[in-house]
């Protein structure tokens, strides 16, 4: 008896970015500072590692993971005679828009990369996509700034939009369809969280963590530059390790060093290679 397995053999066909910490906000910091300053509000102590530990899902269930861990929903107990509920979590995440929408302004400059990488893709006819957790109000704050530095993806789409958000593929897979794919082992997800990482895997796509400018390490460009070299490596280092558990196919550091990996990518799925 005899099998035979069907593989893609063509060329890259896309490339679906994440926005914060990927291609925009360098350390993924909009989103914190936002999160940091609801809680405050509330008096409750959120420490920025716990506001980092969901990152990538859609903001409303982003609120509703940081309700569920332990020391804050003790903290809320305390100060509120009460468990959060669901009247809680909509009264924050309306608290929350505006917030948010004044972090991005703040964070919409590009990373370094972006329109290298931009141009490189339309060299070689290869689709550009993004996709975030952020809702389409807030996306619409960040666009014009990005179109203005240049940045024009092919496809946004946002994870209200969708059935589900992260971990869930739906949101690349409708990059995938607004782009006109037609096999997903062509395309690539990049990522800057473990649960960008796990959406693209399920979408059936290759994957590419990125660490220095994204969740992993949560620093700003000039941060991160003002350390010591050697603290700069171990900080990056440490980042590379908790992205390489993600199951992500690639771990670089920023979108600078992308074109190298579709290159191989491409060689990969030349040889029958699939994600």
């Amino acid at each position: 008896m005899y099998t035979y397995t069907r593989r893609y053999t063509g060329p890259l066909q896309a490339v679906i970015m994440d926005l914060a910490g990927t291609c925009v906000d360098f350390g993924s910091l909009a989103p914190i500072q936002a999160f940091l300053k609801l809680f405050e509000a509330e008096g409750i102590d959120l420490s920025e590692a716990e506001a980092r530990e969901p990152m990538g899902t859609e903001k409303r269930e982003h609120i509703c993971r940081l309700l569920a861990m332990p020391r804050i929903r003790t903290q809320w107990s305390s100060v509120f005679g009460k468990t959060p509920d669901t009247a809680d979590i909509d009264r924050l995440y309306g608290a929350f828009l505006p917030l948010q929408t004044a972090a991005i302004a703040e964070r919409s400059q590009l990373i370094p990369g972006a329109i290298e990488l931009q141009d490189w893709l339309r060299d070689r006819g290869i689709k550009l996509g993004v996709n975030t957790g952020y809702s389409r109000e807030m996306v619409n704050v960040i666009l014009p700034e990005l179109v203005a530095q240049g940045f024009e993806p092919e496809s946004v789409v946002v994870a209200t939009e969708v059935p589900q958000g992260r971990p869930a593929p739906h949101m690349s897979m409708k990059n995938a369809i607004e782009l006109g794919v037609r096999a997903v082992q062509g395309c690539v997800k990049v990522d800057d969280t473990a649960t960008g990482i796990e959406e693209g895997l399920n979408a059936g796509m290759w994957t590419v963590a990125v660490v220095a400018s994204g969740n992993a390490v949560g620093l700003s460009e000039e941060q991160l530059s003002s350390l010591k070299d050697t603290d700069r490596a171990d900080v990056v280092a440490r980042g590379h390790r908790v992205m390489a558990t993600s199951g992500a196919h690639y771990v670089i550091d920023s979108i600078a060093d992308l074109p190298n990996v579709l290159v191989d990518i491409g060689c990969r799925l030349q040889a029958g290679e699939c994600p």
